[in-house]
């Protein structure tokens, strides 16, 4: 018998997000006669306890007896029960200085730490995440800054609806102008915004056609791979690559900032990686961006006047192009550049986002559970019985004091 256990979120703000949702968990324990899960109960969580009752599942403020325990954020280092074996973002693969402290519980608890991060296919294809519905609301969000920035249309807040089909039914009388849209990035988010496009038939277009011609109602490019890079030397793009040497390639974004009215931008990035444009980029005249929204949230990253996280009942800051400071959101004029940076987008469809996920991980990790040597769980192990796994030693300096 596996014994899991879904546990409450602790980190502030709370996280309303959950593995299963209570119809998943009833089906997981129909089908599966050897898992048994326990709910811990939580006043924030996106389904109440009664739903999880309602459909048998079991209630308990005691998970000692789990063999397994699922979050979604990260769980504060004081409330690990040591020896267990834990899922959740834990948001340490990179040496976050701020997870620190979490880190060395991890291993002194010798807790078993299986990142939903890093559990993936053998072609390293990320397997669980909540990166679609962080597009979808997004991309609603970017629409819904440039709208009551210019007082042209009205769009309600992701979160005020709870649910994807009647986010979407808010677009029926929406009419937008004739913006140009850039999108970024080739995974999940882009394809949760891409979603949005095709919602609010916002017309897709090639990079040719995007640089050299104006329309007469709203479009979008999709920049990715070749479209947004090339290396610096001889201007070819090859993906692997520029996986491995992202510092020998340039970004190809820069000549389209005089074209883009909005950008929404889902690529992965790090700090090899070329950005998609400078500081200084933004002071130039043909400068045309007036609404960003940075999916992806890397502060003074890819988007170098991203200057922090905002929250879901802010989500907007301006910036001034001549300056480089934050100033007040939602002034019609181009001089001022609104940056929506939320980086808990999936919390505003909570219900939706958490049914997608659960229904990735009962197909391709529930029956991990029960393998002996599953190399997908073992690629996500950071670390088991009290130190790092192989693949993450070099973590070693960041988790042991």
């Amino acid at each position: 018998m596996i014994r899991i256990g879904l546990i409450r979120e602790r980190k502030s703000p709370a996280d309303n997000r959950v593995a299963l949702s209570p119809r998943q968990c009833a089906e997981i324990q129909d089908k599966f006669t050897l898992i048994k899960i326990v709910v811990e109960p939580s006043p924030d969580r996106c389904y109440a306890d009664a739903e999880y009752v309602a459909e048998g599942i079991e209630l308990s403020d005691d998970l000692q007896a789990c063999d397994i325990l699922l979050g979604i954020k990260e769980v504060p280092a004081e409330n690990l029960i040591p020896g267990k074996t834990y899922f959740f973002f834990s948001h340490t693969k990179k040496k976050q200085p701020y997870n620190q402290k979490l880190m060395y519980a991890l291993i002194e608890k010798r807790i078993r730490m299986i990142d939903y991060e890093c559990l993936m296919h053998s072609d390293e294809q990320r397997i669980l995440g909540f990166g679609l519905f962080a597009g979808i609301v997004g991309a609603h969000n970017g629409l819904l800054t440039y709208g009551r920035k210019f007082g042209l249309y009205e769009l309600p807040p992701a979160y005020s609806v709870r649910n994807f089909r009647k986010l979407t039914a808010s677009y029926r009388d929406v009419k937008l102008p004739n913006i140009k849209i850039a999108v970024t990035g080739s995974g999940k988010v882009a394809a949760g915004v891409l979603e949005i496009m095709v919602q609010m038939d916002i017309e897709p277009i090639e990079p040719e056609d995007y640089f050299n011609n104006e329309y007469e109602y709203p479009v979008y490019c999709h920049f990715k791979g070749k479209s947004l890079y090339a290396r610096k030397d001889d201007l070819s793009f090859h993906r692997e690559d520029f996986h491995t040497q992202p510092e020998k390639y340039k970004c190809l974004f820069d000549q389209y900032l005089s074209k883009t009215d909005i950008l929404m931008n889902g690529i992965y990035w790090d700090r090899h990686m070329p950005r998609l444009f400078e500081k200084t980029a933004v002071q130039r005249s043909d400068f045309r961006m007036s609404v960003i929204s940075d999916i992806t949230c890397d502060i003074d990253g890819s988007v170098p006047i991203n200057i922090g996280a905002s929250t879901i009942a802010d989500p907007v800051y301006g910036i001034d192009r001549k300056t480089l400071v934050q100033a007040p959101p939602f002034q019609p004029t181009k001089d001022i550049i609104d940056v929506m940076a939320v980086d808990n987008l999936p919390n505003e469809l909570p219900r939706d986002a958490s049914q997608y996920f659960g229904q990735h991980f009962e197909k391709y990790i529930l029956e991990e559970l029960f393998k002996t040597d599953s190399e997908i769980i073992e690629r996500a192990t950071i670390c088991k019985d009290g130190k790092l796994t192989r693949r993450y030693e070099y973590l070693s300096d960041y988790a042991y004091r």
